[in-house]
């Protein structure tokens, strides 16, 4: 036989995603508080947070004029609803399967939360950029300038989303076919 080239081994594409899971475990980390703490205002009763929590929400949302945060549509509160119940539960999950890194058994639930989260963020971005907020308490944006700022908040929670859709897709650390032996 020839001599074997040496092309990228077992270690080699284990740490190939390594900066994109550290990212991840970090995305999955900030967004357990920021659900408890900001995003869950919407859905439970006044008061139940701290007051300086609450006038965060409302510091945040007249300077990204969000009403959204503020009085939600129902079809928003449908989404905080699944952040709370389906998302919330994957979040610390995620953050250790990524922190650890290499566990391809992430692979199918960040397959799911990415395109249930994809999704849920091209109707928050259309709704940005198309609905009609010339009246209306709280504000929303009313210039192309703060619709595009609104925007750029929830920009990341798409992006971030996508890439993990891309990792678990396309990276060959998480698609390799499971070789089965033969009898």
């Amino acid at each position: 036989g020839g001599a074997r080239v040496p092309g990228p081994g077992r270690a080699a594409m284990a740490a190939g995603p390594r900066w994109r899971e550290r990212l991840f475990a970090l995305y999955f980390l900030s967004h357990i508080p920021i659900t408890l703490l900001i995003d869950l205002q919407a859905l439970l009763p006044a008061g139940l947070h701290p007051a300086s929590l609450t006038e965060l929400l409302q510091w945040y949302a007249a300077t990204f004029r969000d009403p959204m945060m503020l009085q939600p549509p129902e079809w928003f509160k449908a989404f905080i609803y699944c952040e709370a119940f389906l998302q919330l539960p994957f979040f610390p999950v995620a953050a250790y399967a990524f922190f650890k890194g290499g566990c391809k058994w992430i692979r199918t639930p960040a397959i799911i939360y990415s395109t249930h989260v994809a999704t849920t963020l091209f109707a928050i971005l259309a709704h940005i950029l198309f609905h009609d907020f010339s009246s209306g308490e709280p504000a929303g944006p009313r210039s192309q300038q703060q619709r595009l700022t609104l925007l750029c908040v929830y920009l990341p929670y798409l992006l971030l989303p996508l890439l993990l859709l891309h990792t678990m897709l396309c990276h060959p650390h998480y698609c390799q076919l499971e070789k089965r032996k033969r009898k």
